[in-house]
């Protein structure tokens, strides 16, 4: 029975994909990719590990995986370093080349999901989270507050479709009167278009309500240029600015129309395999009115506690300079909730 137990052990560790690091280190376990510098190898005891390319002495993977070249040439089949060459078996033939010549390997899993990004439709890859929260109380004082929460976005290998909606609705009842004492709208749309490096073209739709900042609607178009400062798998950061134009119309009543030239970032983070944080800041300086200016800054943290289910944070700021007779300069919406995870 030991006998037995030992063998399919060894067998399990033999038909495992190796690294050996040219300081000696043995990593085993499971090819992922190899993308850009680093190979990535899932292991049994220690999860997902990155490797630096230039410190891989031999690599073997004894399940076939895709692999691209340095001349655009696609092959699949078994991996093994042989006097100082990666051999890649195919089906049919054998393949040496030199390590620096292998650009990208990807097991079956991240194949499909590269080809996914490389046609899909306007239907497809969209993912997101949204919740709805409610909150009250009953006695001397009546309160019922609503808020819901959507934040979408589609990422293909070239661009970036973002969509996002958020309300608060709260009311109280006391001593027989009733009165609203939040009530606010915000959504947008916005499309990035990376046109070489870590380049790329922005343009960007926002709708605004805030019954209480006596703004009947806010609607900026806009557009610039960004640059992809941080993009890894956990974390990506986009800086960009550029100009846009703003239309607001308060119950005052009066309208303001003028040009804008803003500036910000973007920021997304995966703090674990459940948890992951996303932030957004803009800033827009009035270019007909010196000196006024207005900040948009949003944040969300999404858990998820099951498949489909997530508890979800947002915060959403608004600062405006000047804003109308009588209102504050800061509208800050904050909700909190369950909710529900979708991808396609």
């Amino acid at each position: 029975m030991f006998v037995c137990l030992l063998s399919a052990c060894a067998a399990g560790i033999a038909s495992a994909d190796q690294v050996l690091l040219k300081n000696g280190d043995r990593v085993t376990g499971a090819i992922v990719k190899k993308d850009g510098k680093n190979l990535v190898i899932k292991s049994e005891s220690f999860g997902l590990v990155t490797l630096a390319w230039d410190q891989i002495e031999t690599v073997r993977a004894d399940k076939p995986v895709n692999v691209v070249l340095a001349d655009g040439k696609a092959v699949q089949g078994t991996l093994a370093t042989t006097g100082g060459q990666i051999e890649v078996a195919t089906k049919d033939a054998k393949l040496a080349v030199a390590p620096t010549q292998v650009t990208t390997i990807r097991d079956d899993a991240e194949q499909k999901a590269y080809e996914r990004l490389l046609k899909p439709g306007w239907g497809d890859l969209w993912a997101g989270t949204g919740s709805i929260g409610f909150a009250g109380t009953s006695g001397n004082a009546k309160t019922l507050t609503f808020t819901t929460g959507i934040n979408a976005a589609r990422v293909t290998s070239t661009d970036k479709t973002s969509l996002y909606f958020n309300t608060i609705k709260a009311t109280a009842t006391s001593s027989g009167k009733s009165s609203d004492t939040a009530q606010a709208v915000r959504g947008g749309i916005g499309y990035d278009h990376n046109v070489g490096g870590r380049m790329f073209v922005n343009v960007f739709n926002d709708y605004e309500y805030d019954k209480f900042q006596n703004l009947d609607l806010r609607f900026v178009l806009g557009g610039g240029f960004g640059f992809h400062a941080v993009k890894t798998e956990r974390s990506r950061l986009d800086v960009l600015g550029g100009a846009d134009f703003n239309r607001s119309s308060f119950s005052t009543p009066a309208t303001r129309k003028s040009a804008e030239l803003y500036w910000g970032d973007e920021y997304s983070l995966k703090l674990s395999s459940a948890t992951s944080l996303v932030q957004s800041y803009r800033m827009f300086n009035d270019m007909s009115d010196s000196g006024s200016y207005r900040v948009n800054f949003d944040a969300g943290l999404s858990t998820k506690l099951g498949k489909r289910l997530t508890w979800n944070l947002s915060i959403s700021d608004r600062y405006l300079n000047r804003p109308a007779a009588g209102r504050k300069s800061n509208d800050f919406l904050y909700t909190t909730g369950l909710g529900v995870t979708f991808a396609r």
